[in-house]
């Protein structure tokens, strides 16, 4: 094997060639030997029944008998399933926080939502999308699917599930057959106890709940392959993303060619809309829906490349794509946004140790104004004494103390003013 790679190839691809031998030996794949190449007896065996479906193991899933009474779910029905399960988790998470009441997922997925990050609890116990759920919607299906998938596995280990299982599954799934059906009776008790859970994520398709047979839609089949999982969606797919249908312009003004709700309830969280046709929305930017987006968690950056990943063809000749000042205006609403918080302080009369004690910012006290050169130098350096000196400026003659120094430096200040007095 080391002899097929070239010449020309041999620095780059040799050394992947040995840190991939290096990886299947501490696997136990492959024997620790550098005389030759055989692989472990048994993972060789499962690999081959694996790949044949040979055996016993259902590697492939078992179909199921035909039942005349019960045809199997046109690839169709399939599709429709997926996309309507997938879409009202989607929904579910855009429309929150906007008084809205869209259709709500089991509790299964609202929890797995809410633990992977995507969804914070608020007020009266309601769930709110947050920076990370924005985030998430920019992602493609495939990408979406398997970032739930991955917290998924995480919630199986906490609930004691044989993670060998889980993941065995859920590669079966995806070397299944579109529109078939496959019998329950050979799956294992978690595997079982997993048909409710991708049920709900439009994973797989049954009749009903207790039903003995079940058909993997394409969210299934595609988890392992480059394919798209959701060919008749018209929503967050990747054709949107690389087809645009946002034109923004340089006075706000921002128009959408969609007529998905899914795309337009998104734009809903930092646009302003004003009109609807049925295959043109129009809105615009503006302080107040900027500000409603970083109240929801969702950062300026975040805006910026949403627009920017779905901006219209005709935008993509332009250098930048987007116009700059709606870019700086919408950082500079952010920055707005992160100004220091302040609350009242106390204030100390003039006396022979004269200061002002400004306002309590959230780290700490900032004092200034002393009367003299000596009574600042000697408050000072009671203070860096203590360590709460967190700034100072001799030729300003102030410096900003911690919150927790500051009662120290008043009652030593008070002392001071006292003993002058």
């Amino acid at each position: 094997m080391a002899a097929w790679i070239t010449n020309e190839g041999r620095k780059y691809a040799l050394q992947a060639y040995e840190s991939s031998l290096s990886t299947l030996s501490r696997l136990h794949i492959l024997p620790q030997s550098s005389t030759k190449l055989a692989l472990n007896v048994t993972f060789k065996t499962s690999l081959r029944h694996a790949i044949t479906g040979g055996g016993t193991s259902g590697s492939f899933g078992v179909p199921a008998d035909k039942d005349s009474r019960h045809p199997s779910p046109s690839v169709e029905t399939l599709d429709a399933h997926a996309l309507e399960r997938w879409e009202t988790v989607l929904h579910y998470m855009v429309s929150s926080g906007t008084g809205r009441n869209p259709t709500r997922p089991s509790q299964g997925v609202l929890f797995l939502l809410q633990r992977s990050g995507l969804m914070a609890s608020i007020q009266n116990s309601s769930l709110q999308i947050t920076s990370t759920g924005f985030q998430f919607l920019l992602h493609s299906p495939h990408a979406q699917l398997w970032e739930l998938l991955l917290q998924y596995l995480h919630m199986a280990e906490e609930r004691q599930m044989d993670l060998v299982e889980v993941l065995s599954f859920l590669f079966m799934l995806s070397t299944m057959e579109l529109g078939r059906d496959y019998s329950v009776e050979h799956l294992s008790p978690t595997q079982v106890a997993m048909l409710e859970d991708l049920r709900d994520y439009g994973i797989i398709w049954q009749r009903r709940a207790q039903s003995k047979r079940f058909s993997p839609t394409r969210l299934a089949t595609t988890l392992t392959s480059s394919s798209p999982p959701l060919p008749t969606a018209s929503g967050l797919g990747a054709s949107a993303q690389s087809q645009g249908f946002i034109i923004l312009e340089t006075n706000y003004r921002l128009y959408a060619y969609t007529d998905n709700p899914l795309q337009t309830a998104v734009l809903n969280l930092f646009v302003t809309l004003k009109s609807r046709f049925p295959n043109l929305v129009v809105g615009a930017i503006t302080r107040e829906s900027v500000k409603k987006a970083l109240a929801n968690g969702i950062t300026a950056d975040q805006i910026i490349s949403y627009l920017t990943a779905h901006v219209h063809p005709q935008m993509r000749r332009n250098k930048p794509l987007l116009p700059v000042t709606v870019q700086d205006q919408i950082r500079l609403w952010e920055l707005e946004k992160n100004r220091v918080k302040s609350q009242e302080g106390r204030y100390f009369p003039r006396a022979s140790l004269v200061f002002t004690l400004s306002h309590c910012f959230s780290s700490g006290y900032l004092y200034t104004a002393f009367a003299s050169q000596a009574d600042y130098e000697y408050v000072l350096n009671y203070a860096k004494q203590l360590d709460v000196v967190l700034w100072d400026s001799p030729t300003k003659r102030c410096f900003f103390g911690s919150l927790e120094g500051h009662p120290n430096i008043r009652g030593f200040i008070e002392r001071r003013t006292a003993g002058n007095a």
